[in-house]
């Protein structure tokens, strides 16, 4: 494969959304360059007019790929389904399938654009903290609930799904507002499997080719 006709990945180290990418870029193989987008330096890259002209929301992630681009972690994932579908990540069964997207969906719409680096900025340096924390909580209570009845060894059912995709990245998140996670016994015990696995643990923020020095492991 020519270099030039390698996926290009429009990514943050930190992005829980560009996490949740590189996990499926991980899981299905897929090998890819990264072009770091640094969301706090120049005042935002997201904000330049080059990027811009890529992601019209001035959001990571977005994904060169196939002669497309496509910005929403969600739908890039759900586009690496259908067109590399190895391995699944979308259960066969309907049910099976509502109950991974329900999750997805809980993460990615009702927690993570809560706590998000442009939600945070206007509501003030001083209240950001408790803010993040009262979304995440809120959101983990509704999630641990979920979770109890559609989760096996991750959150639905025994196979790594969408929804583990949008779960680590979010309990990292949690980690790093200093949300007490001892009231979410499953969110933590499926959290612990999947840090277990090569592809949770290659994608990390803490290993990306943006990760400063002072925060790698």
């Amino acid at each position: 494969m020519a270099e030039s006709s390698k996926p290009i990945l429009y990514s943050y180290f930190r992005s829980s959304c560009s996490w949740r990418v590189r996990i499926a870029l991980a899981l299905k193989n897929i090998d890819y360059e990264t072009v770091a987008i640094n969301l706090t330096k120049d005042g935002g890259q997201q904000f330049s007019e080059e990027f811009q002209a890529l992601n019209p929301m001035k959001q990571v992630p977005a994904l060169k790929i196939d002669g497309i681009t496509i910005g929403q972690s969600l739908a890039i994932i759900e586009y690496l389904e259908e067109t590399r579908p190895t391995p699944r990540l979308l259960p066969r069964d309907p049910k099976k399938r509502a109950q991974v997207r329900m999750v997805s969906d809980l993460i990615a719409s009702g927690i993570q654009p809560l706590q998000n680096l442009s939600v945070l900025k206007q509501v003030g340096q001083e209240n950001q903290l408790t803010w993040a924390q009262q979304a995440i909580t809120s959101g983990f209570n509704a999630l641990e609930q979920i979770l109890q009845s559609t989760a096996g060894r991750y959150c639905v059912g025994d196979e790594v799904s969408m929804a583990d995709l949008c779960l680590a990245p979010q309990v990292a998140n949690a980690d790093r507002f200093k949300v007490d996670l001892t009231p979410y016994p499953t969110i933590s015990r499926i959290n612990k499997s999947l840090l277990a696995l090569e592809a949770f643990h290659v994608s990390h923020p803490c290993r990306q080719p943006d990760t400063p020095p002072e925060l790698r492991a």
